[in-house]
């Protein structure tokens, strides 16, 4: 059972717990922490998300991401994930949005990073393959149905930067 620190609209600490899985009652939210990966030589790093998923079974996503579990800031969140769905161990990382939809709190995070591409790990129950795509590529793929279209809208911004 995860614990989780409850939010107001704001980004400030409620004060109260919420349990992941579990409902969770009005005017409050959860934090979720999404990193996009690219790579020192302008490819970007997509997950392909399991399908035995609640959401979104199958499909590739732009980020490693998940819960800001209780006492955890969206920093320290956003470097676990990292580490825990693909094996990169970030030094630094950019913030690059926030976002709010329902119950929830979206703060997206860039990483740039040297690794070696094909030491990727996959985090079992999590994700089973990642697709490295240069920028035209990546461009091309969020448009399709085998990528994450709620996530495209969180990353639109960034993604307008690149065209």
């Amino acid at each position: 059972m995860e614990i989780l620190d409850a939010y107001r609209e704001d980004g400030t600490i409620a004060g109260c717990d919420l349990v992941r899985g579990r409902e969770i009652p009005k005017d409050l939210y959860h934090l979720v922490c999404e990193v996009l990966v690219k790579h020192k030589d302008g490819t970007y790093l997509l997950m392909q998300r399991d399908w035995n998923k609640k959401n979104y079974p199958g499909l590739y996503e732009a980020t490693a991401s998940g819960c800001a579990l209780k006492g955890e800031s969206s920093y320290e969140a956003a470097l676990r994930e990292l580490k825990e769905e693909t094996g990169i161990d970030a030094k630094d990382l950019k913030l690059m949005y926030r976002y709010i939809s329902e119950h929830t709190l979206y703060h997206g995070y860039i990483c740039e990073t040297n690794c070696v591409k094909e030491s990727i790990m996959l985090q079992e129950g999590e994700t089973i393959s990642f697709l490295w795509l240069n920028k035209e590529e990546f461009l091309n793929f969020v448009d399709t149905m085998k990528y994450v279209q709620a996530q495209k809208m969180r990353l639109e911004k960034y993604l307008n930067s690149l065209r």
